[in-house]
């Protein structure tokens, strides 16, 4: 890794990306540092708005920052040319590096899955690939897991990405399939897999609390 930061991402849309980074970037802010997430596009804004979920849950405004948003709840590319607007890949890449020089560390949200379209005929997996950041692989817990999971880490480990863990959101073990993703996944991708569990929220600080209680300290690098 040749720079400070971290990327949080998704093996598809409403796996709990949010949650994580919240967490992530909070823990962290616990423990001395000047975390920011870093959005790089948001789209469906409003209502949608990840980085202010992270400003809530850190009780801060400084904890998150947006560098574009776009009203179509669809792929930025997509959403751009729905809104007749510009989306620059570059731009988007030079904006993120700079936030990423400014925080301590900053940590990067996807949009979507890996192969969602940015700008330029670039996807999410250019990005973190060229912004050179290790990442955290957010993933549902249920049926279906498998596949998403094992292929996502497959393609960030062929694009040179560092993959740090997976991580299982919601996870309940109400199912059979819940009960065994873990341990058939942890035989299937060299990464470490976690359990994040079921989150009432009532509370935007709660995602802090469960990543303090079931990420590992260690996890994210202090570099």
């Amino acid at each position: 890794m040749t720079r400070s930061g971290l990327a949080v991402l998704g093996t598809g849309t409403g796996v709990g990306k949010t949650v994580v980074t919240a967490g992530v970037v909070g823990r962290l802010r616990e423990r001395g540092r000047e975390a920011v997430a870093i959005k790089p596009v948001q789209t469906g804004y409003p209502p949608d708005d990840d980085a202010g979920v992270v400003r809530d849950a850190c009780g801060t405004e400084s904890a998150g920052v947006c560098l574009r948003r776009l009203e179509p709840p669809l792929a930025p590319a997509v959403a751009a040319e729905e809104e007749g607007v510009t989306l620059s890949y570059d731009e988007l890449l030079g904006n993120c590096e700079r936030e990423l020089a400014a925080a301590d560390p900053g940590v990067v949200e996807g949009v979507g899955g890996l192969r969602v379209p940015l700008a330029d005929d670039r996807e999410v997996v250019d990005l973190v690939a060229d912004l050179d950041l290790p990442a955290l692989v957010v993933a549902r817990s249920g049926l279906g897991t498998l596949n998403h999971s094992a292929l996502t880490v497959e393609v960030l480990d062929r694009r040179g990405v560092d993959v740090l863990a997976v991580v299982l959101n919601d996870y309940a073990g109400a199912s059979l399939a819940e009960r065994t993703n873990p341990s058939a996944l942890d035989a299937m991708v060299d990464p470490p897999v976690y359990r994040l569990p079921e989150l009432a929220l009532e509370r935007p600080a709660d995602t802090v609390t469960a990543v303090r209680d079931h990420l590992p300290v260690g996890l994210v690098p202090d570099g």
